[in-house]
């Protein structure tokens, strides 16, 4: 037995679950794993994410704020955050992402994660935050936008890009990102879609969309979420299905000015997809995880839709200067070191 694997079985027989079945669930994109849990007719998941990769502290702090405030996030059963375990209430297999796969009611399935981020933006207002949430600020925004010059550009590219169009990279993201760096208007999740959303169709209202990944919650601005549902990576949504979403959220948020609200999520999608890009990217080409590829080309529509926004006009001069159509591509899998 592996240490890991004896450090699991002792937080479970710590936590109540000695002898228990355990089964491995699902992996992500990061250095955790997760597990289902049964015994006799009690049914956990256990996270299981090692130290020296995971700090499972945030998610600790972001899921007792949601539940305590009647979100369906995951309950917290037993926790050793210093070795990185957690065990967690089961919410069951039916993910969005299955739930559309086999035919579920799409728009009923959207409408409800609206109303679940409206009664989040309600309830996590500024005044209202969880303590010591960090803010979506400037580093932070930029560290990512750099995910896509330092992995993506690598991979489609012979060519050096050089120190003065990274510097001008860096700039005109500086120059753009100015105004929403300094947005705290509420919770942010940062990976709200279908992947991450649980249809709970036992519960009632909100309580039945249910809430997944969110331990890189930061504090910022309210069209990020929103953004990041309907600008799915891995998931297309119809135009007119995302425009009456849009405006079921501007009807709900009544404070929220629709000019505005489509600026920060035009800045702050062209973010994210240059960021995810990357990201993926580097998934392959370091982790050997070369399945997140298929999906770049969808995300590189989705950059190149955001772009077009006229607040995004200089970021969108550097792309087409430097990462013209033709180095819009899938980057190859090759050299991943799954194949080195």
């Amino acid at each position: 037995m592996s240490p890991r694997a004896d450090a699991q079985k002792t937080f479970l027989a710590n936590a109540g679950w000695a002898g228990a079945t355990v089964v491995p669930l699902a992996a992500d994109a990061s250095f955790r794993s997760y597990h289902r849990v049964s015994k006799g007719d009690r049914a956990a998941v256990l996270m299981d994410a090692p130290p020296e990769h995971e700090d499972i502290t945030p998610f600790v702090r972001v899921a007792k704020y949601l539940t305590q405030h009647g979100f369906s996030a995951p309950r917290i059963i037993f926790e050793d955050e210093k070795r990185g375990f957690l065990l967690l209430e089961d919410l069951g297999d039916q993910t969005y992402t299955r739930e559309l796969a086999a035919g579920g009611d799409e728009a009923m399935l959207y409408e409800l994660a609206i109303d679940t981020l409206v009664q989040l933006h309600e309830t996590a207002a500024p005044e209202n935050l969880p303590a010591d949430i960090p803010p979506y600020d400037m580093d932070c925004l930029m560290a990512e936008v750099m995910l896509f010059i330092d992995w993506y550009v690598p991979a489609v590219s012979k060519k050096d890009l050089g120190q003065v169009a990274r510097g001008d990279y860096e700039a005109v993201w500086q120059e753009t990102f100015a105004a929403l760096a300094s947005k705290r208007e509420t919770l942010v999740l940062r990976d709200y879609h279908v992947d991450n959303l649980m249809w709970l169709q036992d519960r009632t209202g909100t309580a039945q969309c249910g809430l997944l990944d969110f331990q890189d919650a930061l504090s910022g601005a309210r069209a990020y979420d929103l953004m990041s549902l309907l600008e799915d990576a891995s998931r297309d949504v119809a135009p007119d299905l995302k425009e009456h979403l849009i405006q079921r959220y501007l009807a709900a948020m009544e404070d929220m000015d629709e000019a505005a609200l489509r600026h920060d999520m035009a800045i702050l999608g062209a973010g994210r997809h240059a960021k995810v890009i990357g990201i993926f990217t580097r998934l392959s080409k370091r982790d050997g995880k070369s399945q997140y590829l298929k999906h770049i080309p969808h995300v590189w529509s989705l950059l190149e839709n955001s772009l077009a926004h006229p607040a995004l006009s200089s970021v969108a001069k550097w792309f087409t200067r430097h990462v013209p159509s033709e180095l819009r591509v899938t980057p190859s899998s090759k050299n991943s070191s799954a194949n080195e």
